[in-house]
C-alpha cells in the first residue's frame, strides 16, 4: 500500500473551526480519499488567525519535524483570509507583502513537494467578502505565476448557501459541518487533487 503524507497548511478555515465533527475540509477530504492501494497520514497544520506572514515564518520547520523520508509527502496551502481582516483600521497585512510571502512560500513548496493551494472561503459582511474576493483573485494569480495549482472556492461557497447559512448562525466567521463538507467536495471534484476513483 502507498503511504501518503498530507501536510494542510495555513488558517481556522484549514484547522475546520467551527466544524462539530472536528474534520473540517482536510479531514473529509483525505477520508473520502483513501481506498485499499492509498494510505493518507493527513497532519491538519492550521492556525486560527494566521496571516501569509504567519505561514511563511513556520510552515517548513513543522513540516520538516513530521516528514519521514523516504515517504511521498505533498503540501496543501489555505491562507489570505486573515490578511485582508481589519484590524484599527487597515488591513492585517499590506498587498505588497502578501504577495511577497505567497510568492515565496508557494515557490520554496513546490521545490520540495507536490503543492496545491485552496482559496479563501467567503466573508459574511458585504465589505469583508469584497476584500477576500480580492485576495482570492490575488493568490491565484500568484499560485498560476509559480506554478502552483490554486482552487478558487469563494463564489461557489458564497453561493452555494450554507457556508454563509452556518456561519452567520455561529460566531459569524466559521461554518459548521455542512460549509466545511460543501469546500471538500469542491476539493474532491477538482482534477488537480490527487486522488479520483478509476
Amino acid at each position: 500500500m502507498e503511504d501518503i503524507r498530507i501536510y494542510f497548511i495555513g488558517d481556522s478555515y484549514v484547522n475546520g473551526t467551527g466544524d462539530p465533527a472536528y474534520l473540517g475540509w482536510p479531514g473529509r477530504a483525505c477520508a473520502a480519499s483513501r481506498s485499499d492501494e492509498t494510505a493518507i497520514t493527513c497532519y491538519n497544520l492550521g492556525t486560527r488567525g494566521d496571516t501569509s506572514a504567519d505561514v511563511l515564518r513556520r510552515w517548513e520547520r513543522e513540516v520538516a519535524s513530521r516528514r519521514l523520508i523516504p515517504h511521498d509527502g505533498r503540501v496543501v496551502f489555505g491562507f489570505g483570509a486573515n490578511d485582508c481582516w481589519i484590524v484599527d483600521g487597515k488591513t492585517r497585512v499590506d498587498r505588497a507583502d502578501t504577495v511577497r510571502n505567497t510568492e515565496e512560500i508557494l515557490a520554496r513548496a513546490r521545490s520540495q513537494f507536490p503543492t496545491l493551494m485552496v482559496g479563501p472561503p467567503p466573508g459574511i459582511d458585504e465589505d469583508e467578502h469584497g476584500r477576500r474576493s480580492g485576495i482570492s483573485s490575488l493568490v491565484g494569480e500568484i499560485a498560476g505565476r509559480v506554478g502552483v495549482p490554486y482552487l478558487e472556492v469563494i463564489h461557489k461557497l458564497h453561493a452555494g448557501g450554507v457556508w454563509r447559512n452556518e456561519a452567520t448562525l455561529g460566531d459569524r466567521v466559521h461554518p459548521g459541518k455542512g460549509g466545511y463538507a460543501a469546500l471538500a467536495e469542491l476539493v474532491l471534484a477538482w482534477p488537480e487533487w490527487w486522488f479520483h476513483a478509476s
